[in-house]
């Protein structure tokens, strides 16, 4: 394929089709006959690291074997002189350009044969031909690189006249040895536009690590540390380490013992990694980390590693600030439902007319509380689960260590929002149950079944092992503030059955309004 050309600086880009060979017997494209042109692709092969390469000579031996000459050679034209890259029984490595044979045979598309230099007028007057080499016949088939560029010529040489010339065979086996070093030529270029490439990818690669703000690392089987990024010296003033000791040096004295137990676990089992602990600074103090790790292969005898450091002091430290807060807003939260409880009792136990009605009201303020506890505790520990919540606000009624209750379904999130009505839901339900129901009786059961739907959470409560319910229609406080509660501020629906006298409610409530 034609070589794209841009520009007056004479730079060519090279297409993906460069590896075709040039079509033999054709002469080179002209517009790459053009010097400034031709040097760009002739700079391209970096022919200076084929020297005496050994493929290359063995070509020209033969060549010169095959036409029966006492001398051969692979003769690459640069702008002032030719250089023999390899050559068979010649005394010198480059002659002036201006007295190159080849630099007219690599404009050729055949063989250029010249069967008496000294009376062929356009060489007779060269230096090779009247001084001491000497030179009479002269047969080269011309060097053209893939993009169309004329490079130079495979060439053989004699000190006599040859009238004759050489046979077709010779001629065809010497375009056939020239392909061979045009092949030889063009692999080397592109292994080493490969090297180059690669070189490039390796700096672009290293550049952008050192420009991050995390400490980046490898490491070999064993584990032995092979690369960190500038930015580790940066941060800790120490040279990279090399081996898992070396680390004791940078890593806080009561963080290291138990981070480096995790990560020999992750060695034998090439699993991920993952830690926090504290880095120490240049400066001597200390910044906590997140350290990750994870390996190249699951063989653990030969994965390599690759990992990071992140600060997350500042995050550590708002995170540990925070759950401080929590915990006395936590208290102090509780306090008040406490006060709260204390004054509803206080005020119903010397008046009949009230007493039922605040202690219901106690308890559902308990109700809240217990919802209050878990939403904080879920918050601090990172567990958010329906589940749990549905056990910690059945406790008084049987759970945990008692078959009174069970709880089954898959995992599905319970957020802060969702936990305070649901606690006023299932706190009428399991006081409903308590009155009237299966918590009325010891051998009553009630099962709790979650589920999902499409995009709605359902949950069953089935009683059994109570009295016979009534199914009357009539609804009480309980009820309406459940349906108020679900329907409201969950957005969801309510049902009541009954199932051989057990009642069985169905709560219908969208997955969005209870896991957000």
């Amino acid at each position: 394929m034609k070589p794209l050309l841009y520009g007056r600086q004479h730079q060519i880009m090279l297409t993906a089709d460069d590896t075709i060979p040039w079509p033999a017997g054709t002469a080179p494209d002209g517009e790459l006959c053009a010097e400034p042109d031709r040097l760009v692709v002739m700079g391209s092969f970096k022919w200076d690291q084929l020297e005496g390469d050994e493929e290359l000579s063995r070509i020209a031996r033969f060549a010169a074997h095959l036409c029966e000459t006492p001398s051969a050679a692979v003769s690459l034209v640069e702008a002032e002189r030719q250089v023999f890259i390899a050559h068979e029984a010649m005394e010198v490595d480059e002659t002036p350009r201006s007295t190159s044979l080849c630099a007219h045979a690599m404009l050729q598309g055949g063989v250029l044969e010249v069967r008496d230099c000294s009376k062929d007028p356009r060489f007779a007057d060269f230096e090779s031909v009247t001084g001491e080499s000497h030179l009479r016949f002269y047969a080269g088939a011309p060097l053209i690189s893939t993009e169309g560029a004329p490079l130079g010529a495979l060439c053989v040489i004699d000190t006599e006249p040859r009238p004759e010339g050489i046979t077709d065979l010779q001629r065809e086996g010497l375009e056939l040895l020239a392909t061979s070093v045009k092949r030889r030529i063009e692999a080397h270029r592109e292994a080493a536009r490969s090297v180059s490439e690669i070189r490039s990818s390796a700096e672009r690669l290293r550049f952008m690590l050192n420009s991050v703000p995390d400490i980046a690392w490898s490491a070999t089987p064993g584990p032995k540390w092979d690369y960190f990024n500038a930015r580790f010296t940066e941060v800790t003033g120490l040279p990279p380490r090399q081996t898992t000791e070396d680390w004791r040096e940078v890593i806080h004295p009561d963080d290291f013992e138990a981070s480096n137990a995790k990560f020999s676990h992750a060695l034998k089992t090439a699993s991920l990694f993952e830690d926090e602990w504290r880095l120490r600074q240049a400066d001597g103090s200390y910044r906590w980390v997140i350290s990750r790790a994870v390996p190249s292969t699951s063989d653990p005898a030969t994965a390599r590693w690759f990992g990071t450091l992140t600060d997350i002091d500042d995050r550590y430290r708002f995170s540990q600030e925070r759950e401080l807060l929590a915990g006395e807003l936590a208290h102090r939260i509780k306090n008040i439902f406490s006060v709260i409880t204390g004054l509803i009792t206080l005020r119903a136990r010397d008046t009949e007319e009230i007493k039922a009605f605040g202690k219901e009201l106690a308890e559902n303020v308990y109700a809240l509380s217990r919802a209050q506890d878990y939403a904080l505790r879920s918050e601090s520990s990172g567990a958010e689960d329906l589940a749990e919540l549905l056990k910690v606000l059945m406790e008084p009624y049987g759970m945990p260590g008692s078959d009174a209750v069970s709880i089954s379904g898959g995992t599905i999130k319970a957020s802060r929002a969702a936990a305070t009505p649901l606690a006023l839901i299932f706190h009428e339900l399991a006081t409903n149950s308590a009155k009237y129901g299966a918590f009325s009786v010891p051998d009553g059961r009630v099962a709790i079944e979650i589920e999902q739907t499409g995009e709605d959470i359902v949950v069953h409560w089935r009683e059994s092992g109570g009295p016979a319910a009534d199914p009357s229609p009539s609804q009480g406080f309980g009820t309406r503030l459940i349906e108020m509660t679900v329907g409201h501020q969950l957005n969801g629906s309510f049902e009541r059955s009954w199932e051989n006298g057990a009642m069985h409610v169905t709560l219908t409530i969208p997955r969005i309004r209870v896991e957000n």
